[in-house]
């Protein structure tokens, strides 16, 4: 709870990944990717209830091993490659008895999201009185130096400006969402059917714990900052340093 307002944080792990079958319970760092989650939110203070949604029993199992509330199994037209994100934090919503003033969702898939990171996500939603907030990282790949081709394959500018000069340090900052964190009021998802909206503002994560696993080269890039031992102190250092 956070000013008197109930929050919600749910887990959504289907089980019908092609892409990297069977990811949400594939091990890293010796504990299930979903674990990684769970345990994240398990630890803020502001969070009064975290669920998973999925309609995958092994998912479901691994979650209740690691104490993860199964209030309900996700319909399977609901767990389907087409599915918008969107639809499972609806229908838990909507399946629910009890009532939260906010949402919290909570990918499987960004393993190095620490508690800190949930926490100060909502807290800047409502510092700044937004409707919504998403966690973002900067990305360096700049598309004021992205070209497309024409029939001809000349070069053209993705973006036209008036500079003549494309340093790095006289380019504006680029943000892409991470999923690691996405929140908004409830009432706020329930009219509009999206976290992403003109008033959603974002929240800055560091790099190094934006890691988006969604394929074999991202497990075994997550394998590898946990093996080195500059990657596993700052994955507990606090997200203000960002």
């Amino acid at each position: 709870m956070i000013n008197g307002k109930k929050v919600l944080a749910i887990i959504p792990a289907r089980g019908g990944s092609k892409g990297l079958p069977g990811k949400n319970i594939l091990e890293l760092g010796g504990k299930p990717l979903i674990a990684w989650a769970i345990e994240a939110a398990q630890k803020s203070k502001y969070i009064d209830r975290l669920i998973l949604s999925s309609e995958d029993k092994q998912i479901i199992s691994v979650a209740q091993d690691w104490d993860c509330e199964v209030p309900f199994i996700r319909p399977a037209e609901l767990a389907l490659d087409k599915t918008p994100g969107i639809d499972p934090v609806l229908h838990a919503i909507n399946t629910l008895t009890e009532k939260y003033d906010y949402v919290v969702l909570l990918q499987p898939t960004s393993p190095f999201r620490n508690v800190a990171d949930i926490d100060n996500c909502i807290e800047f939603c409502i510092l700044n009185k937004a409707p919504a907030c998403v966690s973002v990282v900067e990305t360096s790949e700049n598309p004021y130096w992205m070209y497309s081709m024409d029939s001809e394959k000349k070069m053209n500018h993705l973006i036209k400006t008036k500079m003549e000069t494309y340093q790095r340090q006289l380019l504006p900052e680029i943000f892409k969402l991470n999923g690691a964190v996405y929140v908004a009021e409830t009432a706020y998802i329930l009219k509009n059917k999206k976290f992403l909206g003109d008033s959603t503002i974002g929240f800055k994560m560091p790099k190094k714990r934006s890691i988006d696993i969604d394929s074999k080269l991202d497990l075994l890039y997550a394998e590898f900052i946990l093996m080195n031992d500059f990657g596993r102190k700052n994955l507990n250092s606090s997200v203000k340093e960002a």
